[in-house]
């Protein structure tokens, strides 16, 4: 009797530890041409993986044949402009469109695609799509947020977002559920029947996978079995019952990069720079541009190809250049090529000169949390931070992707860079920290950011100016952080179109923005007003305050106000430019 339980027991054991018998492992091009058809709006998942291989494929696929897909993502960036130049994209729903890494800025067939009316492009930000795909993934067609109002997307996406009264008197804002037919993934392991492991951060999360009404197309960089899920449960995000189809593909998020997060079994790699460079040149003239397109995309036979034609040489140099202490080696190859002159340039001093400004406002006012937007602000930041932990002051660094508490490597300015992701204290999401960190009552953070444009009010445009027909790049976090934090600070380049008197479109509004640093002097707002008045000039701009209001007043687009004293900015010190230019010792964003 015993033995016959005994036997029952052990074969529900076994059954148990084989796992689900569901198999959905399938080549990558057939995935594509069973789940992707013409006229359907698939989303692109960016839970900070990002499903590149898939993007190619698709490509190849619908190349050229005008199949009319919105895609909707977080960002375009890198080879998905290959959806817009190839022509199967005719709107896109996001919060970016541009070049990105290793430094941000437009990019020409975007440009090109919406001033033509080729393409629609939907505005939202980093924190209000993925809320929206968060309803979607909820089953509920609202979702409250404290972002967007007062921007020019409340009137844009009138739609899909409103305001409405509480039942308490007061008045909050709701954005619609975003419901993909498809969601489009990258994970790093998944076992066949599709439950699918992800390391953090996890910037939007995973909510586009059940928001999806018709599943995930998944892409992974290795099949496993279930017990090895079972070691890793907590990194198990996506459950196998949303996936259609597991497809094979090893660095599948090349040019961009993946952080493993300690899980041994898994070989972490490094964004290609060089790779993401050479295709924003090409982006500038068509010829290269097509030239591009035959080597990477159409004469690529499928992943396994495109990877061959990476080479084994630059995959092992990615995947070093992902460990932790790699900014090290990094920089000491870059060191020959830093200045170490004392002479400085306008770039230099404004991000010095913010970075001491950054470091009184948070002392004086008890800030414990810095969100820093890509660029001249986070050099700023990251110069702020030290300073401050110079002085044994506690104050964290956060970004928006889910960066908590990091330490700021040299040799790489840019924010997102896998060096920085091992020093966090926390890895999390979007939702964390755009959503509570940077938006909730408790939060004791300041914002630093730079713009497109920002007015005499202090409203950025970073979206697009419509009497030039021109597109930028979209708000980013921009007015998630503008609408959330305690204080902005901004630093924008100086002359009379980065500086008009009104933007034309508010990409986030400035009334938290009270202070404004440019290539310049300084623009701070005096207690109990709205608008800018010119507080200091730099040394150089002019021989006293009176000529150096002048020499700005005439690259200022508004009328020039000045304080009643008028400082002049002590010169950055051979210390301050070293800490700056190891950052950004390419000079990314010191220009």
């Amino acid at each position: 009797m015993f033995d016959a339980f005994s036997g029952r027991v052990g074969d529900k054991l076994e059954v148990a530890a084989r796992g689900s018998a569901e198999g959905k492992v399938t080549d990558l091009r057939e995935a594509v041409s069973d789940l992707i058809r013409p006229g359907m709006h698939f989303h692109v998942a960016h839970a900070y993986m990002r499903p590149n291989a898939a993007v190619y494929e698709i490509c190849r696929r619908f190349w050229g044949r005008d199949p009319g897909f919105t895609i909707s993502a977080l960002g375009f960036i890198a080879n998905m402009v290959l959806f817009v130049y190839g022509g199967l994209a005719r709107k896109l729903i996001t919060s970016f469109c541009g070049d990105s890494y290793p430094f941000p800025g437009p990019n020409r067939i975007y440009q090109d695609a919406f001033r033509e009316g080729r393409l629609e492009i939907e505005n939202w930000t980093v924190l209000t799509l993925p809320q929206r795909l968060l309803a979607g993934a909820m089953g509920v067609d609202w979702m409250p947020t404290h972002s967007i109002t007062g921007s020019s997307m409340q009137e844009e996406n009138a739609r899909d977002f409103c305001v409405v009264d509480t039942p308490d008197g007061g008045k909050v804002g709701m954005v619609r559920a975003l419901r993909p037919d498809l969601t489009l993934a990258h994970v790093w392991a998944a076992d066949p029947a599709g439950n699918a492991l992800l390391t953090p951060p996890y910037a939007e999360s995973v909510n586009a996978a059940f928001a999806a009404r018709e599943g995930v197309l998944l892409t992974v960089e290795k099949v496993v079995d279930a017990d090895f899920l079972r070691r890793y449960p907590h990194f198990v995000k996506i459950p196998g019952y949303l996936v259609r189809a597991v497809c094979p593909a090893p660095m599948g998020v090349h040019p961009s990069g993946a952080s493993n997060q300690g899980i041994e079994e898994f070989d972490p790699y490094a964004e290609d720079e060089e790779f993401m460079l050479a295709l924003r040149k090409a982006c500038k003239d068509d010829e290269a541009l097509e030239e591009w397109v035959r080597e990477w995309l159409l004469e690529v036979e499928d992943h396994d190809h495109y990877m061959r034609k990476v080479g084994y040489e630059k995959i092992w140099f990615l995947k070093g250049r992902a460990a932790a202490d790699s900014w090290r080696s990094e920089l000491a190859a870059l060191a020959p090529g830093i200045r170490r002159e004392p002479d400085w340039d306008p770039s230099e001093m404004m991000v010095v000169e913010a970075a001491r400004l950054l470091k009184e406002r948070i002392k004086a006012n008890g800030y414990r949390t810095i969100l820093a937007g890509i660029g001249a602000s986070n050099l700023a930041a990251w110069k702020a931070w030290y300073d401050l932990r110079r002085e044994d002051y506690g104050v964290d660094l956060m970004a928006e992707v889910g960066f908590y508490g990091y330490t700021p490597r040299p040799s790489d300015p840019f924010i997102f860079n896998f060096r920085n992701m091992h020093t966090c204290t926390m890895l999390t999401d979007v939702f964390a920290v755009l959503g509570s960190m940077v938006g909730a009552e408790s939060n004791r953070a300041i914002g630093v950011l730079g713009a497109g444009q920002v007015d005499s009010l202090g409203n950025i445009n970073s979206t697009k100016i419509p009497e030039l027909d021109l597109f930028l790049v979209g708000s980013g976090g921009a007015c998630d952080v503008a609408l959330g934090a305690r204080e902005m600070l901004l630093t924008v380049p100086q002359d009379k179109l980065r500086t008009p008197h009104t933007v034309s479109y508010i990409t986030a509004p400035g009334h938290r923005v009270r202070t404004l640093v440019t290539t310049m002097g300084v623009f701070e707002k005096p207690p109990g007003e709205d608008e800018f008045v010119l507080a200091a000039y730099f040394p150089g701009v002019g021989a006293d305050g009176r000529e150096a209001a002048e020499r700005i007043g005439a690259r200022c687009g508004w009328e020039l106000r000045t304080a009643r004293t008028l400082r002049a900015v002590d010169p950055p010190g051979r210390d301050e430019l070293y800490d700056v230019r190891i950052f950004d010792p390419k000079r990314y964003f010191l220009q």
